[in-house]
């Protein structure tokens, strides 16, 4: 969450001068570079704290020690996977193979 409240400051920063940039006819290109160097420069000046949560969401989620995200129909495919193994020991699941398609 901290990484999207991050990003959606920078995005508000982003489009007015985008906007601006644009008015003052220094073509798309050109506006775009100057309103994202001015952008990050805000950013990085005004919104420490911010910058400091999103990176350290970003770092937990992919240090490795994260639970890994799943919906509930995954973990019902992975329930019926395991019981089905369970159950029935010479079924061999391969997930590394995909169906060919008829």
């Amino acid at each position: 969450m901290a990484f999207l409240r991050y990003s959606l400051i920078r995005l508000v920063l982003f489009a007015p001068l985008f906007a601006l940039f644009l008015y003052l006819r220094l073509g798309v290109l050109l506006a775009a570079l100057c309103a994202g160097m001015m952008a990050f420069a805000v950013s990085y000046l005004f919104f420490q704290k911010q910058r400091a949560a999103a990176t350290a969401s970003l770092h937990s989620r992919f240090s490795g020690k994260a639970k890994p995200l799943r919906s509930a129909g995954e973990v019902a495919d992975a329930d019926a996977e395991d019981r089905l193994v369970d159950e029935h020991p010479d079924v061999t699941v391969r997930t590394d193979s995909r169906p060919k398609d008829s």
